[in-house]
């Protein structure tokens, strides 16, 4: 039995959709890329990235330097411009150490009002790269320090949420379901009452108006003619699209549903492939607003603490150490 679950904003592992049954939901497990951001509290439009003063290079590498970051910081789907700090905006501070013969790049997130937030350490090349280093050694460079930083504002929002009472991290999320649409036969009513079922726990409450909900989540249902089956008989796509939003109305998420089913199979009962479908989509939705709110990520280490680092992998080039593209983490927004 085959499993599709395409989706929007937030890259999320496949579920099945089948005619006639449906396995039970299981949660994603590959959240890659995806934006995570607090729910309460919007975040400021951009992380200034200023050319570093103190970076042991001259001024136009610093500035590659300063872009590079930049630039892998919005592969993380981190607002970051290579600018000078701009009033209001939360920026990053970056300097570079000799130690013996190795260069250590290092990451300070600091706030609008120029107070430090965290710190975090690149890998450590050798001092000669560091002083020759080409175009090519400083994307390899912010390749390393992406990720890093990334982890840092994960933690620094969910510290912020931790102490904040009103947070969805010590409450539930309240959601606004506006309903299925678009669906044959008994659809909109079964999968809206299988979702609402399906949904309810400690974590998240649905309530029936839009007002103070964190997140409106709406659904609806397309038929198009399909392949011919197997065995001749007319068959149609089916697409149940899940959408997700915030508060503002920006998107948090969307999970898409996709089967070929016997033609005009659910023109009249869905029965029980409605509460199959709508518990999929229930852990789907659940996922999204986990991922997007923050609310399950670890609190920044303690000052002095070691901050945890992102995975690493290691490449080298005539026997030195040279910072190695690491696995992408979920990267968040701003605090």
């Amino acid at each position: 039995m085959s499993r599709l679950f395409r989706h929007t904003a937030l890259p999320l592992s496949s579920l099945l959709l089948l005619a006639g049954c449906l396995d039970v939901p299981h949660p994603f497990s590959n959240p890659g890329k995806g934006a995570s951001k607090l729910a309460a509290n919007a975040p400021p439009s951009r992380l200034d990235v200023p050319t570093p003063t103190d970076s042991l290079l001259p001024d136009a590498s610093a500035q590659i330097w300063a872009k590079d970051v930049a630039s892998e910081l919005l592969q993380q789907t981190i607002p970051a411009i290579a600018q000078p700090t701009r009033p209001g905006d939360w920026w990053l501070k970056m300097r570079a150490e000799l130690r013996g013969d190795q260069v250590v790049p290092i990451y300070t997130i600091m706030t609008p009002k120029n107070q430090i937030r965290a710190t975090q350490e690149g890998q450590a090349v050798p001092a000669a790269q560091w002083s020759a280093g080409d175009a090519p050694f400083f994307t390899l460079v912010a390749q390393d320090a992406a990720p890093r930083i990334s982890s840092v504002l994960t933690g620094i929002q969910a510290d912020d949420m931790e102490k904040d009472p009103h947070s969805l991290k010590h409450r539930a999320a309240r959601v606004y379901f506006t309903g299925v649409t678009g669906a044959p036969g008994d659809g909109n009513i079964s999968l809206a009452r299988a979702f609402t079922a399906s949904f309810r726990d400690s974590e998240d409450t649905i309530q029936n108006s839009k007002e103070n909900a964190d997140f409106t989540v709406s659904s609806t249902v397309k038929l198009t003619p399909g392949p011919t089956g197997t065995l001749g008989h007319p068959q149609q796509h089916i697409e149940i699209v899940w959408r997700v939003v915030d508060k503002e109305s920006k998107e948090a998420g969307a999970a898409t549903q996709l089967h070929d089913i016997d033609a005009h199979s659910l023109d009249n009962y869905w029965g029980d492939i409605a509460v199959a479908a709508a518990q999929e989509a229930a852990e789907a939705v659940k996922q999204i607003i986990g991922r997007y709110s923050g609310r399950d990520n670890a609190p920044l280490a303690a000052p002095g603490a070691k901050q945890p680092q992102p995975t690493q992998a290691t490449n080298s080039t005539n026997g030195t150490a040279n910072p190695a593209q690491p696995n992408q983490p979920v990267a968040p927004t701003l605090p």
